[in-house]
């Protein structure tokens, strides 16, 4: 079963059975902020140079594969922080959007992902998820639990830059550095959108990075813009004549 916080909700990341709430030494504030500021740095992100497809990212300033690495998961990490950070003082204690987590507890959800999502990369495991959790203090304010997930953020970009490109690790199957990237992005980008639904913040998705999360995890999307396709393959929205979807499922593994 699911842990459940003191906030009512339950959580888990996908293929892992728990994730808790619980102690983190207050020592650490210091270096996470530093992680946090390294992460969301633009000189923090990966310049290498690599191959291009032609499309609205590219349009956009914004490669398709450039963004399935380190980068894009420190832009979707800064687009979250740049969102919600004004609003923390909010109560974060409130559903967030549709979920039945609270603010709070989805914004910690998030942190908990991209740490699985980067020891997955690191240790490589190809039969499941690594037997670990993260703990985030269930007194800490929601500015904190932000600079969490900027702190993991940067641990899965630094993950994804540093591994070979024939690296795997599983998720219901084989999945290569860019394949935790577009989880990575999703996790962080739909999550904001349930967060600020919760706190009755307008905002979308940014277009560039929902149009690669949508070729890498969902190649049979229609066509439309980038945003409100994401939120729709995701049952978050109904997209025109398209009712809104009451289940789905992302492919990242590779076939």
């Amino acid at each position: 079963m699911p842990s459940t916080d003191r906030r009512g909700a339950p959580g888990c990341w996908p293929g892992h059975d728990a994730w808790r709430v619980g102690p983190l030494d207050p020592a650490d504030t210091t270096r996470l902020r530093d992680l946090a500021s390294r992460a969301s740095s633009p000189d923090a992100a990966d310049r290498r140079t690599r191959p291009t497809r032609r499309g609205l990212c590219e349009d956009r300033g914004m490669s398709t594969e450039g963004s399935l690495s380190g980068r894009g998961v420190r832009e979707a990490a800064g687009e979250m922080t740049r969102t919600l950070g004004p609003h923390t003082d909010r109560d974060w204690a409130r559903r967030a959007g549709d979920l039945e987590w609270s603010c709070w507890t989805t914004a910690a959800h998030v942190a908990h992902d991209l740490l699985g999502y980067a020891t997955q990369l690191t240790g490589r495991p190809d039969t499941r998820y690594l037997p670990l959790d993260l703990r985030v203090r269930d007194d800490a304010p929601p500015a904190d639990v932000l600079t969490v997930v900027a702190a993991s953020a940067g641990l899965l970009a630094a993950a994804i830059d540093t591994a070979p490109a024939d690296a795997r690790a599983w998720h219901w199957g084989p999945c290569d550095p860019p394949g935790f990237a577009a989880m990575g992005i999703a996790e962080t980008l739909l999550h904001t959108y349930d967060i600020t639904r919760g706190l009755a913040v307008a905002w979308q998705p940014p277009a560039a990075l929902s149009a690669v999360v949508l070729r890498r995890l969902f190649p049979d999307a229609p066509a439309g813009d980038p945003p409100e396709v994401l939120l729709w393959m995701t049952g978050r929205t109904a997209l025109g004549d398209r009712p809104r979807r009451t289940g789905w499922s992302w492919q990242a593994a590779l076939r």
